[in-house]
């Protein structure tokens, strides 16, 4: 039987873990071992910056280990990821410089949005237990290191993705400068959460029931996955059980509480922090069950390899859900949030993909390039909210601001360039602002895919949506493209040549537009 031997390494807030998985057609993603080593390398990068040299070194010499343990399994591939202790370190490249050339581990750095896409890809991978949940209200909580991302399905569909702090370790570490008695520990979390959680609940939940959790963390989850909570299923419990639960380590000293749940006594205040965190969400969201799958950021990663090595059969990687579609609703919600216009945005995309997929061979651009393009097309008019005057810099601002879950900061510097050189005077690399997220690869990609944009807006100038249908082919050195409409186009057909010249200046392909009499 063929399989790939997989590593997956998780540079964590508070600790080192790395997974072996052995993957393959006839048996999917199989787990064979898992090392975990305590470091806690947020404590230094959230409260001074960098990371000292005490803890690169520890760091050093466990990625030595690691890699001797992935020579023993013969391992075929690995990954390394930091989050965001790593990501947070003002000596980020230095850092990162030292540890390959120390071990030999290249270590890429996460995103927020990426690193909690994959954690959530992790759970979707369960497959069955995950459609069935989110078929109803549920809120989907990772809680990390840093901060706490929380996500709102409703019917299948995700309705939100936001980034909140602190997170377990961040709290801990602020906790140690205020002066509190023990007792006062459950209204001081409370009031460090109160405001970021009951701001979410106004914009996003409303009046609307929240009736399950989904929970990713590393330690509420290991309890309900060892069972200690009457479960309904393993990792599954009524949402009032596990309020029972927390109450109970209220009357309970640090070794009594690790005794009993058998885990290392460094690790009861970080539980009990995540604890209290989560049933403050419980009471903010009004749920009534919580699934802990014990599921982690690795599992995501194992999946994201085999999904894009293709080592899963359709037949044994068994993913029903559309993590694409999930991407494209958070960007509609965003949409929604700035009172955009829907059709036209709809009218938008249609226009702009019809164009991207005719010139597939001229343009050399990805899947992804072309659903980046997808977000931009939707996200094209979010700044009319703030200015009618100057959409695209509007635009700019609001997309680079705003999280968007599955994109790195690379990513959504690329939308948000498209959506802003659309409307105003295209930036050449060597204009490009110092400190700019581009380098010459993604600057490229984006100046494709804004020529697109362009294109797209010069079909649709008075947003009045008047294409009803686009044909879009090459024929010799030109993009033929044939509008069906019935409305007048007079205003598309006089500033269309403005509109096509960074498209001919880019691809060398002269566009040339046509009207068809619609039968709709």
């Amino acid at each position: 039987m063929a399989y790939k031997t997989f590593a997956a390494i998780d540079v964590g807030s508070y600790e080192l873990a790395m997974k072996i998985y052995e993957i393959s057609n006839k048996n999917g993603i199989k787990e064979i071992d898992h090392i975990r080593h305590r470091i806690e390398l947020g404590t230094d990068s959230y409260f001074t910056g960098k990371i000292n040299n005490d803890r690169v070194d520890e760091l050093c010499r466990m990625l030595n280990e690691f890699t001797g343990i992935m020579k023993s399994y013969k391992v075929d591939a690995y990954k390394a990821y930091g989050t965001s202790a790593i990501r947070e370190s003002k000596n980020l490249l230095i850092l990162l410089d030292q540890i390959r050339t120390r071990t030999g581990v290249k270590i890429e750095v996460l995103s927020n949005s990426e690193q909690r896409f994959l954690d959530y890809k992790s759970v979707a991978s369960r497959v069955k237990d995950f459609q069935n949940i989110i078929e109803k209200s549920t809120a989907f909580i990772d809680i990390g290191g840093g901060s706490v991302q929380i996500s709102l399905f409703d019917e299948d569909s995700l309705v939100t993705s936001q980034n909140i702090r602190p997170g377990v370790l961040r709290m801990r570490e602020e906790l140690t400068r205020v002066s509190y008695r023990s007792y006062q520990l459950e209204d001081i979390v409370e009031e460090m959460v109160c405001d970021s959680l009951e701001s979410f609940r106004e914009m996003f939940v409303g009046d609307k029931k929240i009736q399950n959790i989904i929970l990713v963390d590393d330690y509420v989850s290991l309890i309900l996955q060892r069972n200690y909570l009457e479960t309904i299923k393993k990792g599954q419990v009524r949402t009032e059980k596990f309020l029972e639960f927390v109450d109970s380590l209220k009357k309970k000293k640090t070794r009594e509480i690790a005794m009993s749940l058998g885990l290392a006594q460094e690790n009861i205040s970080l539980l009990y922090l995540s604890s209290l965190m989560l049933k403050y969400m419980i009471k903010v969201l009004g749920a009534e069950m919580l699934w802990a799958p014990g599921v982690s950021l690795c599992d995501g990663m194992a999946y994201e390899y085999a999904e894009q090595n293709k080592v899963l059969s359709s037949d044994t990687d068994g993913m029903p859900h559309n993590f694409e579609q999930d991407i494209l609703d958070c960007a509609r919600d965003i949409n929604r949030r700035y009172h955009s216009i829907e059709h036209r945005t709809r009218e938008r995309e249609m226009i702009a993909l019809t164009i991207f997929d005719s010139i597939k061979k001229n343009h050399g651009l990805s899947r992804r390039d072309r659903l980046l393009l997808q977000l931009a097309a939707i996200l094209s008019e979010c700044g009319r909210y703030i200015s009618l005057a100057n959409v695209g810099e509007s635009s700019y601002n609001i997309i680079s601001a705003t999280e968007i879950i599955g994109l790195s900061h690379v990513e959504r510097e690329i939308v948000a360039s498209i959506v802003k050189y659309t409307t105003e005077p295209f930036a050449y690399y060597v204009e490009l602002e110092r400190g700019s997220a581009l380098d010459r690869e993604a600057y490229l990609r984006m100046s494709k895919l804004t020529a697109v944009m362009r294109l797209s807006e010069g079909l649709d100038l008075s947003h009045r949506g008047k294409c009803d249908r686009l044909k879009a082919v090459i024929e010799n050195d030109a993009l033929l493209l044939t509008v069906e409409s019935n409305a007048d186009m007079t205003l598309e057909f006089g500033q269309f040549e403005k509109c096509a010249t960074l498209f001919n200046e880019i691809f060398n392909i002269k566009p040339v537009i046509r009207q068809k009499k619609s039968n709709i």
